[in-house]
């Protein structure tokens, strides 16, 4: 088990957004995460971030444990370091007045003390681009000059940048013109199949989020109400009258 989260319960201010979820996420598994908005999504990826306050909200009971160990009290830079697991934010977040390529170096700033990466960062460079080839093609244009796909495969590509072995994508979809959202879940698959990344994926677009993970939990208001594999929650008659349009 790489990652287990118990009776996990955040909150903002008075306000509690997760009132006490558990699930468990394997290694090299692709599991989603689906719900409404305002069911708790983010919060949940926020928290698993160990993002400070106030970008994310205050854990205030429960525990999540990557690979046994409780991470609460771990800095999301020490997660970075260690290369365990690394955000994907929504609304992609990356830097507009640099090039795709600085974009990219910019990501291994954690690790700049490490002598041994820049063969490393060299190799994970060039695996971005083969999946990619829109950023290679764009290495030199500035971020803000890509269109919204090319942006997402951007925040995608520095995360691998910064080798972890564990990734989460908050609403990667949002936005995207099919052609670019499928190619980029294409090559996320690719990804896990090939590297044995375990990915995470938050998304309202439930087909989409079901067609891709092998298995995934359905978020309401804070509590977690349904889980299976995607074939079990894509047949599942609650499931498919609130979130797969009947």
């Amino acid at each position: 088990m790489l990652l287990e989260v118990k009776d996990l319960k955040v909150s903002y201010g008075n306000i509690e957004a997760l009132h006490g979820i558990s699930f468990t996420i394997d290694k090299g598994e692709i599991v989603t995460l689906i719900g409404a908005n305002g069911a708790g999504k983010t919060s949940t990826l926020l928290s698993l971030a160990r993002l400070p306050r106030p970008e994310a909200p205050l854990v205030s009971g429960g525990d999540i444990l990557y690979e046994g160990a409780s991470i609460l009290k771990t800095e999301p830079h020490v997660l970075i370091q260690k290369k365990m697991m690394v955000l994907v934010p929504e609304g992609r977040h990356i830097f507009g007045n640099l090039t795709v390529q600085e974009n990219l170096q910019i990501a291994d700033f954690p690790h700049r003390k490490d002598v041994n990466r820049v063969l490393i960062t060299g190799e994970i460079q060039e695996q971005v681009y083969g999946l990619f080839p829109r950023l290679y093609e764009r290495r030199k244009q500035r971020g803000e000059l890509l269109s919204g796909g090319e942006q997402q495969m951007l925040a995608v590509g520095r995360a691998l940048m910064t080798g972890s072995d564990f990734i989460m994508l908050d609403e990667p979809s949002m936005g995207l013109a099919p052609k670019l959202m499928y190619e980029m879940f294409r090559a996320l698959k690719q990804l896990n199949f090939v590297k044995h990344i375990t990915i995470f994926v938050v998304e309202q677009n439930a087909k989409v989020a079901l067609d891709f993970a092998s298995r995934g939990y359905v978020l309401k208001t804070g509590e977690l109400i349904a889980a299976g594999t995607s074939e079990e929650l894509a047949a599942n008659p609650d499931v498919k009258k609130a979130y797969l349009g009947g």
